[in-house]
């Protein structure tokens, strides 16, 4: 189990659904939680944090791992 944190720029929630639907379909993916005020997504599963954020990045949205 691992857990990503990614920093996400959402704007809105049509954002946030983006992030959800990918997610969604992601192997691996036990749960995810999206903060739209602090642009931040964490993933827990069994996932490489390489993988989520080339995932997250698809949407179009500015992907990066945030910064602890």
């Amino acid at each position: 189990m691992q857990t990503v944190v990614l920093k996400v720029g959402m704007s809105c929630q049509g954002c946030v659904g983006a992030v959800q639907r990918v997610l969604g379909k992601m192997e691996g993916v036990e749960s995810f939680d999206i903060d739209l005020k602090e642009q931040k997504v964490t993933i827990n599963g069994n996932v490489k944090p390489e993988a989520v954020l080339q995932t997250v990045s698809k949407t179009g949205k500015k992907t990066t791992f945030w910064e602890a």
